[in-house]
This record gives C-alpha cells, sequence and structure tokens, in this order.
C-alpha cells in the first residue's frame, strides 16, 4: 500500500516537471519581455555593472584619502650579547649575588597619525575625477544596454518578417504543387510537353529550397536572440508575433532635425563624451598641483620597555611616555620634468577630448540620418509594393486561369510567378524595414521601443 502511494507521487511529481517543461518550451516573448530579460541577464552588461561597481569604490577610496591616517604599532625584540661581563649584583640575607644576562627583550609601543593638509588640491580634484568617472561608469551601462536593445529590436523584426515571409513561400509551393499536377494531367491528354511540365517540377524543387532557406534564416535569426538574452539550453524559443498593420507602416515618420535635437541631451555616448572633457580639465589641475608645495601634519604617542630596566613592566610603560607633533612643508624645486610632462599630457587629453565630442556627434547624426533615410526610402517603397502586388496578383491570376486553358505556356506562367513572389517579398520587406526604422528614431527621441 505504501509502495503505491509512493509511486502515485513520483508519478506526479514527473508530470508537473513534464508540464512545467512544456509549458516554459511553450513560451512566446514579446519584444518588452526580451528586453527586460536582456538588461537582467546579459553577459556583457553585467559585466559593464561590475566595472561601475569597480569605479564607485575607486572613488569611496579618494573620499577616505582627504581623512587623517591612524595606525597602532609594536616592536617587540629579543637581543643577545655573548661577551659581556657585567651584569646585575643583588644582596639577599646577607649574600651578594652578581647575576650577568647576555638575553635581553625590548618592546614599544606607539600610536601615529598623518594628515596631508594641502597638496595643491591634488586629493581634492582626484577625488572629482574619480566621481566623473563613476558617472561615466554608469554611463557605459547606458550605452551597453542601448545597443543591446536596438540589436533585440532589429532581430525581433528580422523574425517577424521570415515569419510572414515563409507564409509567402508556402503559399507559393502550393501553387507551384498545383501547377506540377496540373501539369501532369495536361501531359497525360497530349497537351503539354514533358520538357514544359520538367520546368514545372524545377520551379516547385525551388520554392522547395527557398523555403528549406527561409526557415534557415528564422532559425540563425533566433538563435542570436537567445545569445543576446543568454538562454542557454535546447528548449524551443520564439516569440510573439504582433499584427504589424499596414497603418502602422504609413504613420508620419518624424523629422531628421528634431530627432537629432532630442539625442543630443539624452543619448549617453554624447554625455559621455562631455565628461571625458570634464575629466581632461581635472587632471590638467592635478598635473598644476606639482608645481605647489604639500602641507602635512603628523603626530604620535609611544612608549618602550626592557628587561635590563631595573623598573616594573607598568613603571617603564608610564616613564618611558612621550608624545610628539609635527609639520612638514615639501616645495618642489626640479623634479626630472615629471610635472611639465603630466601638464603636456593633459593637455593633448583636452584638444583629443574636443575632437571626441565632435566624432560622437558626428556618428550620432550619421546613424540618425542612416535610419531617417531608411524609413522614408522603405516607405515609399511599401506604398509603391501595395500597388505592385495588387497589379501581379490579378496578372498571375488571369496567366493562371489562361494557362489552365491552353492559352498561355509554361515560360509565360513562370514569369507571372517569379514577379508576384517578388513583388510580395518586396512589400513585406518594405513594411517591416519601415516600422523597424520609425522606432529607432522614436528610441533616439527617447521612447521605449514598441513593436
Amino acid at each position: 500500500m505504501k509502495i503505491g502511494i509512493k509511486m502515485k507521487r513520483i508519478f506526479l511529481m514527473m508530470s508537473l516537471f513534464f508540464l512545467t517543461s512544456m509549458m516554459f518550451g511553450q513560451k512566446k516573448w514579446t519584444l518588452q519581455e526580451c528586453i527586460d530579460y536582456a538588461m537582467q541577464n546579459n553577459i556583457t552588461l553585467q559585466q559593464a555593472r561590475l566595472m561601475k561597481k569597480t569605479a564607485t569604490e575607486t572613488r569611496k577610496q579618494s573620499q577616505a584619502a582627504l581623512l587623517p591616517s591612524l595606525n597602532a604599532s609594536t616592536n617587540q625584540t629579543v637581543g643577545y650579547r655573548p661577551w659581556l661581563e657585567t651584569g646585575t649584583t643583588t644582596v639577599s640575607n646577607g649574600t651578594v649575588n652578581t647575576k650577568v644576562n647576555k638575553t635581553y627583550y625590548n618592546g614599544t609601543y606607539g600610536i601615529n597619525a598623518s594628515w596631508t593638509v594641502w597638496n595643491g588640491n591634488q586629493n581634492r580634484n582626484q577625488l572629482k575625477l574619480d566621481k566623473v568617472a563613476e558617472e561615466q561608469a554608469d554611463l557605459d551601462i547606458a550605452e551597453t544596454a542601448n545597443s543591446i536593445q536596438e540589436r533585440i529590436a532589429q532581430l525581433y523584426i528580422q523574425i517577424l518578417y521570415l515569419n510572414e515571409a515563409i507564409h509567402v513561400n508556402e503559399e507559393t509551393l502550393e501553387t507551384s504543387k498545383k501547377n506540377e499536377e496540373r501539369g501532369k494531367e495536361m501531359v497525360e491528354v497530349g497537351k503539354m510537353s514533358k520538357a514544359d511540365l520538367a520546368q514545372l517540377t524545377a520551379q516547385r524543387s525551388t520554392d522547395e529550397y527557398n523555403l528549406v532557406e527561409a526557415k534557415s534564416n528564422l532559425a540563425d535569426y533566433k538563435l542570436e536572440l537567445k545569445q543576446l538574452l543568454e538562454i542557454t539550453g535546447g528548449q524551443d524559443f520564439d516569440i510573439v508575433t504582433p499584427e504589424a498593420s499596414d497603418e502602422q507602416a504609413l504613420t508620419d515618420i518624424p523629422s531628421l532635425g528634431s530627432v537629432y535635437e532630442k539625442a543630443l541631451t539624452l543619448r549617453p555616448e554624447i554625455q559621455n563624451a562631455k565628461l571625458d572633457l570634464q575629466s581632461s580639465d581635472l587632471q590638467m589641475k592635478i598635473a598644476k598641483a606639482g608645481h605647489l608645495p604639500t602641507v602635512s601634519l603628523s603626530g604620535g604617542v609611544g612608549t618602550s620597555t626592557s628587561s635590563m630596566s631595573s623598573n616594573e613592566w607598568g613603571n617603564q610603560m608610564k616613564t618611558n611616555f612621550d608624545a610628539s607633533i609635527g609639520a612638514s612643508l615639501s616645495i618642489p624645486i626640479f623634479d626630472n620634468r615629471r610635472t611639465k610632462t603630466a601638464i603636456n599630457k593633459a593637455q593633448i587629453q583636452r584638444e583629443q577630448a574636443l575632437l571626441d565630442i565632435q566624432n560622437e556627434q558626428k556618428q550620432l547624426y550619421a546613424t540618425i540620418e542612416g535610419y531617417w533615410l531608411d524609413a522614408n526610402t522603405n516607405q515609399q517603397k511599401f506604398k509603391a509594393a501595395q500597388s505592385s502586388v495588387a497589379s501581379e496578383q490579378a496578372s498571375y491570376d488571369l496567366l493562371s486561369e489562361q494557362f489552365h486553358l491552353g492559352l498561355k505556356n509554361i515560360i509565360e506562367l513562370m514569369t507571372g510567378k517569379d514577379k508576384l513572389l517578388k513583388a510580395q517579398q518586396n512589400r513585406l520587406q518594405s513594411k517591416y524595414m519601415t516600422i523597424l526604422n520609425q522606432q529607432l528614431l522614436h528610441f533616439y527621441e527617447g521612447e521605449t521601443l514598441n513593436i
């Protein structure tokens, strides 16, 4: 009886495990779910966050360097003087005793403090520099996140496009199969040559190949998206297929100037380049401080004990106690050109930072302009493709009907079919590329990706 209950529990657990695995395997990911998952699990992004933590620790160290340092120390030594001839004489009960201690023991104890009062503000400017580096680490995370989101959107759109392209290829293949079957019937009744039938068979094989190739490309894009999300294992991966309407592809495209102006104030790569300029200014100040004097304070308390003394340990600690305080001034006179070299390098870095800002702005404009041109071009292509598909479909329907009646030959039918397929593929590609580039333009304006 107990064995039966145990087997039922095992069966129930296996069923639940299998059901959970099936549910996970059947999960379809929305674009937002892909982005959210990647923001938490992408390895490159996690590495960028670790760099931010390192920058934070460096900043905290520079902040603590403004405070005095304090340390306690002790030194215990044992000495040996093998040729010592005199010792310590004591009288006990009328007896004189002389003891020579060739081994002795010393101990010192101290607490010392030091504080750099002023060093040309090098320490304070270093703290500011480390704060800038921490901000840049944050911006590096944002740059990496933006790059990942853009790539996810591109892959997502490609998958959507290929899903529809596969449907078109499947319909085209079905038509090819029907034409081949019709051709076989016409050969049997003597209305078509075997050579023409062979062309229909070849067309059917070509359509089968195109379908396999489209499915292979779809699998490749899904694999790349899985890798970007850091999803491992052999479980199936698929995305939600939202309805991308024609109206969405025909919506107004934002102007190039407005997108660029907003991106200049929002994009982390521009802010990062500006912080590089701020960093070079701080490094210039730190370098110039090499010409200035340094003022430091120090102080300490200490005491010592020795086994060679006749006083007790406590008395020695008291009588040997001392305290000190001091100030030091260091004035640089000649440092083998180190300071001048540091200043010149900081100036070169500043000039480089100015060029980097211009270069980042140029690259940003080029990227936005590319998306804007692609959006406008593909939108125009989509408008033209809509009417092209309609006309090619009507033409092919007429050709197909005439072919079945024996009024058109195989070459004319295949030519019409190829034109229709090309028009359908052009329509799909221009539609999804328009939607993608529209969304990327909005993304550069600071909006979230939404397809």
